[in-house]
């Protein structure tokens, strides 16, 4: 007999899209414009802001699972996800403008100080904590929205492009923060006035998740102690797959830590409008790529299996990302002519392309591997393996924005060789064209392409074998809905 299978509204869905909107912009305005803030507004050493960012998001990535412990340990009216999903987002949003509240009484706009080090950190580490109490509810509530398999698949697909639609938008905050600093004349009020505009619209959005949308599932009981969760994790074979994998992919994540350098010293030489024009000639094919990639996933996974998907996704882009170095290398102070500019614009395409679908594939891997762990032990964590999840994108962005503060310091480029260059703009100059600072523009191509590479080629290898495919899956998870079903059954009569 055909099951009748609970699942979210349209109105449901619709609330949750939202709400992933404003959580993105969020997570934009953050992961996009704050260390771009801290190296190249006010001028913290390079390796400093690395360490800082690298420190604060290792501490916050094993900080995940405990924060998924507290989830799954939850049995409120409201459910399990919604009572954080209530008041995560003014949380996020009062601690985003703190982190950028710094300049009044601090530092001046050309000199850092040891205090204003302090403050980053210290505020870098509450805005993690606080990022964390949203993000693990608003991706595990999706696992508890539903029991139809391709409903969840089209709703994690519909979640990762809303995603990066507020990244996007959290990408804008930087040129508009130049445009208001060059008013002003002062760059780090810019970036306190837009981002906090910003952070207002997240917040607003971000409210829907927990107002509007409704767990349908009700979630099988978690046992154990917070250190559990992490055994619990690494337990679960194809958990510990996807976890691997991710951790290896981290220098991919460069290109999210790097662009914004990219496009405002070589293409922009720092004009706020030549920053927009540059990131829509080149950053949209990335852009592009990924909402093509992501938007066809789940139609490819009714064709292929989830573990060739990933697979050959990520080895997708690996020859665009070395193209674009060689590239460089070809013309290293033309890359504005139009030829390079619409070869570029192709190869990051397809690394928008080869970033869509693992996307998506992780976030539908995830809830495979919970569906898997409630199968074999009767238990479901929801909120210790979308922990996982929020784990992996915070180790990656440790690692990238380590590895990126690695490179600036080896070729100078940080505090007062930023501060020279910044000056060089201000009197005219164009840094791509100064046979000087050639070292510091081959280091943003640098980074971008070569260590990604390796980071797509890196992320495949614990995929190879991948021990959950798409056959097994939908044989548990029609067996997880039968044994609901029947005790639902046995409990009305």
């Amino acid at each position: 007999m055909e099951q009748n299978l609970l699942s979210y509204s349209k109105k449901e869905k619709k609330y949750y899209l939202i709400s992933m909107v404003g959580q993105n912009i969020l997570y934009g305005i953050f992961i996009n414009t704050y260390t771009y803030f801290l190296q190249f507004t006010i001028l913290i050493p390079a390796l400093s802001v690395g360490i800082i960012v690298g420190a604060s998001r290792i501490f916050d990535a094993f900080n995940d699972p405990v924060m998924g412990f507290i989830v799954d340990k939850t049995n409120s009216k409201w459910g399990k996800c919604r009572p954080y999903l209530l008041i995560a987002p003014a949380l996020i949003f009062i601690v985003t403008v703190l982190c950028f509240l710094a300049p009044f009484g601090i530092y001046t706009q050309t000199k850092y100080t040891t205090l204003a080090v302090v403050w980053a950190a210290v505020t870098y580490v509450l805005w993690g904590i606080a990022y964390t109490i949203g993000d693990i509810p608003l991706w595990g509530i999706t696992s508890l929205m539903t029991e139809d398999d391709n409903a969840r698949n089209n709703l994690l697909a519909s979640a990762r492009i809303i995603a990066v639609v507020g990244m996007t938008l959290g990408y804008i905050v930087q040129p508009i923060a130049l445009a208001i600093g060059d008013i002003i004349s002062n760059e780090a009020i810019g970036f306190l006035i837009i981002a906090s505009a910003f952070a207002l619209l997240g917040f607003i959005l971000f409210q829907f998740a927990g107002l509007k949308v409704k767990e349908q599932i009700k979630p099988a009981p978690a046992s154990g102690g917070a250190f559990d969760a992490f055994k619990v994790m690494w337990r679960n074979k194809p958990f510990r797959q996807v976890l691997l994998s991710g951790v290896l992919g981290s220098p991919k994540m460069l290109i999210t830590v790097v662009a914004l350098p990219l496009m405002t010293y070589y293409f922009a030489s720092k004009n706020f409008v030549s920053v927009i024009i540059y990131m829509g000639l080149i950053g949209i094919g990335l852009f592009v790529g990924q909402y093509i990639a992501i938007g066809l996933t789940p139609k490819l996974l009714k064709k292929f299996s989830k573990r060739n998907l990933f697979v050959y996704s990520n080895l997708l882009a690996v020859i665009p990302s070395i193209l674009i170095f060689v590239l460089y290398l070809i013309s290293p102070t033309n890359m504005i002519s139009p030829l390079n500019i619409g070869l570029l614009a192709i190869c990051f395409t397809f690394v928008g392309i080869g970033l869509g679908i693992p996307i998506v594939l992780m976030s539908v891997m995830i809830a495979d591997c919970v569906d898997y762990q409630e199968y074999m032990t009767g238990e479901r964590p929801d909120g210790v393996f979308f922990a996982g999840q929020s784990f992996i994108a915070k180790l990656q962005a440790a690692v990238a924005t380590f590895l990126a503060g690695i490179g600036y310091a080896a070729v100078g480029f940080s505090d007062k060789a930023i501060e020279e260059v910044n000056n060089y703009i201000a009197a005219g100059g164009i840094p791509r064209t100064n046979p000087d600072y050639q070292p510091y523009m081959m280091i943003l191509f640098l980074l971008i392409t070569l260590p990604a590479a390796a980071g797509y080629l890196l992320s495949v290898i614990p995929m190879w074998n991948y021990a959950l495919d798409t056959k097994e899956h939908n044989k548990i998870l029609q067996e997880l809905n039968k044994r609901r079903h029947n005790q639902e059954d046995s409990l009305s009569m």
